[in-house]
């Protein structure tokens, strides 16, 4: 029996996995929690097998926390969960101990395909993580990233000043998108916050 553990900060995410999960003879659900502190708590006293780990939360996030569960609990095999194909996070993810990277958008099948690769000591990656990686890799051995034409529409409306909710309106996206291409582009710079950003892409010749 796998014992699964899940950290995202959606319930919704959360209870969702879990029906797709809970008629698996061979996975135990063991417990869930919406942050790195509630998680942190959950295996004082418990533990678990394998643990679904959301990359983007509040506070310490999943790759700072991936690193953390790792150092105490090494035992237990961490599958990143994220809607973020960047290769930035997949390849900080794995420095810091995870045994997989999986999308928010995979299959059933590929969830279950995942889980028990991982519990059996083997790298999982979903279909297009391991393409991501792969170029990510590729392409930051130059200095600097690509950016994909709506990344550079977004990064320019964020340095003109444009708060998330007025680019979601001017270019006819969710705010929950912008919000998206905004962690995507600090990830991709490497870089922390909104003015790092600005700054980089000055210094070089994005804007």
């Amino acid at each position: 029996m796998i014992r699964v553990f899940i950290v995202d900060d959606h319930p919704v995410v959360i209870e969702g996995i879990h029906s797709l999960l809970q008629n698996e003879k061979d996975i135990a659900w063991v417990g869930q929690a919406m942050n790195a502190a509630s998680c942190l708590g959950f295996f004082v006293n418990n533990t678990a097998d394998v643990v679904l780990m959301d990359i983007s939360m509040p506070g310490m996030d999943g790759v700072e926390l991936c690193a953390v569960m790792k150092e105490k609990y090494p035992g237990v095999f961490i599958l990143g969960l994220s809607t973020f194909n960047q290769g930035l996070y997949i390849k900080k993810m794995m420095e810091n101990g995870a045994s997989g990277y999986i999308l928010k958008n995979s299959s059933k099948e590929e969830l279950i395909t995942a889980i028990h690769s991982v519990n059996d000591g083997s790298i999982f990656f979903s279909g297009e993580v391991g393409q991501a990686l792969e170029e990510y890799q590729k392409y930051s051995k130059t200095k600097l990233p690509l950016l994909t034409p709506r990344e550079k529409e977004v990064l320019e409306l964020i340095a003109e000043g444009y708060t998330n909710p007025q680019i979601a309106e001017k270019i006819f996206l969710s705010q929950f998108t912008v919000d998206s291409h905004r962690k995507n582009l600090l990830a991709k710079l490497n870089v922390k916050n909104t003015a790092m950003l600005i700054k980089f892409a000055v210094e070089n010749k994005l804007l």
